[in-house]
């Protein structure tokens, strides 16, 4: 039905309709140590195209934002909800996302992140197994238990949203610097700061 070898999907067939509209498994990119995870909902034509997360505008927008708050996209790990791409970039729906659950568990168990930003609904109320209004919710921390660990899941609105809504901007740019400031990966005096300080 679908294999994974490290943090990658090398086959699956689970979902007929995704397997349908798929030209390739789309996995997440950056390091398998990273402390910041991010989590989108699934990936649309370009990272159908290219194989990579977040690589249309929504990629420029998430590069930028990760660079002023002193972050490249080297520095993060970044994951879909769903590896393959829903036909007319429709949402992905609750079977669909069931069937991949596995995948993501793994990949966050294997990576260990201190903090994992969920981009957009989908991929929050995934998550967190709850409806969220992620534009009021933006930039809060929720700590739940996947696969058994305890995980802080800080939620943030798609980067998608700042291009259809100039005022999301700041919103998106608050989470993107909470985040770094709790993963301790962006402290510009050098110093690292952990979770426990909080």
């Amino acid at each position: 039905m679908g294999e994974m070898t490290d943090l990658c999907v090398t086959e699956c067939t689970r979902c007929p309709a995704l397997v349908d509209s798929r030209s390739r498994i789309v996995n997440g990119t950056g390091p398998e140590d990273a402390d910041l995870l991010f989590v989108g909902e699934g990936p649309g034509a370009n990272e159908d195209e290219q194989g990579e997360p977040f690589v249309g505008r929504s990629g420029s927008v998430l590069d930028d934002g990760l660079r002023d708050v002193g972050l490249a996209r080297k520095d993060v790990r970044i994951t879909n909800c769903v590896r393959c791409r829903p036909p007319e970039n429709r949402d992905p729906t609750e079977e669909e996302l069931g069937n991949c659950r596995g995948y993501l568990e793994r990949e966050i168990d294997a990576l260990d992140p201190e903090v994992i930003v969920t981009l957009g609904k989908v991929p929050s109320e995934h998550l967190l197994g709850r409806s969220v209004a992620v534009t009021k919710e933006a930039g809060d921390l929720e700590e739940v238990r996947i696969e058994d660990a305890p995980r802080r899941v800080l939620l943030c609105v798609h980067p998608a949203a700042t291009l259809y809504d100039r005022s999301q901007r700041e919103t998106f740019e608050a989470a993107l610097q909470r985040a770094a400031d709790l993963a301790g990966v962006a402290d510009s005096d050098g110093g690292q700061t952990r979770f426990d300080d909080f």
